[in-house]
């Protein structure tokens, strides 16, 4: 699609997704080419029963509302990219977040895969484009994309990937895995 100067600019939104300590900030961080805006907090006393930090027994802080970067793709063509927060009692935010949201990424931690849950139901019912990345930390067993795929009960079409969340490549690949996919079902949907 190529853009004439005089066009108003087309911006996309993309949403980040998934438990709690799973990397959505930082692959917002290692994307973004302006400084994230970020609205962490140190974990506290207060969150003692709440937050269930097994398996990230090392994260200090967490996501309040919503981490926001922003990618230029080519003048006039902007993407950005909104992280939600992945505890419970934050969940309110995603109806705001999510609207107008091309598709979602889905983080996943092989650690503590059943928290990718509410956000894979999330998606799902209001019928917004998804993938799954699967973030391969040093210390967590590894798997095939396919068995993720059959232990979180996801449709065929619906891409799994690993991914190091940490490496900017490797966070262009799961975006760009993401509006392919997302492309792809609009299209489908259009052709209906």
């Amino acid at each position: 699609m190529a853009f004439a100067p005089s066009e108003e600019p087309v911006a996309l939104k993309i949403l980040v997704a998934g438990g709690f300590g799973v990397g959505k900030t930082t692959l917002v961080g290692a994307i973004s080419e302006i400084r994230p805006l970020r609205t962490e907090e140190v974990l506290s006393d207060r969150g003692i029963g709440i937050d269930d930090v097994d398996g990230v027994e090392g994260k200090t802080t967490t996501t309040v509302a919503m981490d926001f970067g922003r990618i230029t793709i080519r003048e006039g063509l902007v993407v950005y990219l909104f992280g939600t927060p992945g505890q419970e009692r934050f969940w309110f935010m995603w109806d705001e977040l999510s609207y107008g949201a091309l598709g979602a990424v889905v983080l996943a931690d092989t650690r503590r895969l059943t928290d990718c849950f509410p956000s894979i139901d999330y998606f799902e019912q209001r019928g917004t484009p998804f993938i799954v990345a699967v973030n391969c930390f040093d210390d967590s067993d590894q798997h095939e994309p396919d068995d993720v795929r059959v232990a979180l009960d996801l449709d065929p079409d619906v891409p799994v990937l690993l991914c190091d969340v940490r490496r900017r490549a490797s966070a262009k690949v799961v975006l760009v895995t993401l509006v392919e996919h997302a492309l792809k079902t609009l299209t489908a949907a259009q052709s209906r």
